[in-house]
């Protein structure tokens, strides 16, 4: 067995976003200085005038501060320098708010040090996380994907599909590359393929290992207008020998294949149907490892997603309120102006308050048809997850948006980028600066699942 798949045990252990709290406690001492002693007068009888008639309040405070400057003025500066240091830091957070700023201008997003607009409100919107059986994580660390990214850039490069518009970005088109590479399967399947960009990315993981595609529409067919990628070991259910993945013989193409082991299988769907109803079909037909390319978040997208599902009140990160002058509406609507793909909560809630999925609509078959579900359907979904689902883990951002100046997916709704913010020097290395930018605007939260059977 490869590795991550010894004994047919998994080697992932469930990761959750934190976000680590740090407290800086100061101590102030301070020590009075000891008072002069009082200058006893001279005994003699001619007394000068000077020392015994009272002087003007300004010659007090001028021998005052005479007597104590060499003390205090440190201290003086000291708090000077630290009342300019407040005033710039007022400015640098409240500056958009009097400044005329482009609505998704870059500068504006990363603010006076780099701050407002991306990461600032991290948590407090909250990233729900779908819970395990078991309490698995990923084997895989974050040095194991800087690894991969500065290894996968030069690969991405050659791609066949510069302009992948539609399709896959960098930052999904790295997740399955390296979660394949990882993996190492006996056998790939997706369900979508489009012009075979993410067929190309498989073959670039695993260059021997068998492959199969279901998609309505053969990608030799956009071969005709342009750019595209037809694998020549995958066989293809396409065109009019297209069949859905919950209706295909599993057990037969299996057997075609010599496959007997469905743990050593990776299934990946960019298909754009209902998640659930996808889960279901692969865990009928025993397959255990799956790959969701579109995990779109609450109030997004066009279909059912697993983000959706486990949005719940009882998750931390889950549940929302729809109320209009609540602390939440508040930031939503704030970060709205920074991000595209960012909801406010007239986006997000829909008639009686419903906000879980697409304002209370379970989504499927690319938008066509919107289900209004009950907040206890949505519930009991996701308890059905929790009670097959062995590991979740969501892809992050490869690199905070201040180095890929993306404008659409707010930050605050996605775990910890990979190359976080203002590592530039890093960024640069690894290669990511070679880029196009557009390449980096397509993060939809792509997840990684482990699945078995209730009770496993």
């Amino acid at each position: 067995m490869e590795r991550g798949m010894n004994n047919g045990q998994s080697l992932w252990h469930s990761q959750s976003p934190k976000t680590p709290t740090t407290m800086l406690d100061r101590a102030l001492s301070s020590r009075r200085p000891h008072s002069d002693a009082d200058l006893s007068a001279s005994g003699e009888s001619g007394t000068d005038e000077s020392k015994t008639k009272r002087p003007h309040i300004y010659l007090l405070a001028s021998n005052f501060l005479s007597r104590i400057g060499h003390q205090w003025w440190p201290c003086l500066i000291l708090a000077l320098l630290f009342l300019v240091l407040l005033f710039l830091i007022s400015v640098a957070f409240h500056s958009h708010s009097f400044v005329c700023i482009s609505r998704f201008d870059p500068a504006a997003r990363i603010g006076f040090f780099g701050l407002d607009g991306l990461e600032s409100d991290f948590g407090a919107l909250g990233v729900p996380w779908c819970r395990s059986k078991h309490g698995k994580e990923v084997e895989w660390t974050s040095k194991d994907l800087l690894k991969g990214l500065e290894e996968f850039v030069p690969i991405y490069e050659t791609r066949p599909i510069k302009n992948n518009m539609y399709g896959m970005g960098f930052d999904h088109s790295f997740g399955l590359w390296f979660m394949a590479r990882w993996l190492k399967p006996d056998l790939m399947i997706e369900s979508g393929a489009f012009k075979g960009h993410s067929t190309w990315v498989l073959r670039q993981a695993m260059p021997d290992t068998p492959m199969i595609s279901l998609t309505p529409r053969h990608p030799e067919k956009y071969l005709r207008k342009g750019p595209a990628y037809v694998d020549g070991n995958c066989t293809y259910f396409a065109g009019k020998d297209f069949v859905d993945f919950g209706s295909v013989d599993w057990k037969n193409v299996l057997r075609k294949h010599g496959i007997t082991d469905l743990s050593r299988v990776i299934v990946f769907f960019d298909d754009h149907q209902n998640e659930l109803k996808r889960l279901k079909q692969a865990l009928k037909a025993g397959f255990r490892h799956l790959i969701f390319e579109d995990n779109y978040d609450t109030g997004t997208g066009d279909h059912y997603s697993l983000r959706q599902i486990c949005d719940q009140s009882y998750i931390r990160g889950g549940g929302h309120s729809c109320f209009k002058d609540s602390d939440e509406a508040r930031m939503r609507s704030k970060r709205k102006k920074f991000w595209e793909k960012a909801v406010d909560t007239e986006e997000l809630c829909g008639p009686g308050e419903t906000w879980w999925g697409v304002k209370g609509e379970m989504r499927d078959d690319f938008n066509h048809t919107n289900t209004q579900i009950s907040y206890n359907q949505h519930f009991q979904n996701s308890r059905y997850v929790e009670s097959i689902l062995d590991v979740y883990w969501e892809l992050p951002p490869v690199a905070g948006p201040s180095l890929t100046h993306q404008s659409r997916y707010d930050p605050a709704r996605a775990t910890p980028p990979i190359v976080a913010d203002g590592k530039h020097r890093l960024f640069q290395r690894i290669g990511l600066g070679r880029l196009d930018k557009s390449v980096f605007n397509g993060y939809t939260q792509m997840v990684y699942l482990e699945i078995s059977k209730p009770g496993s």
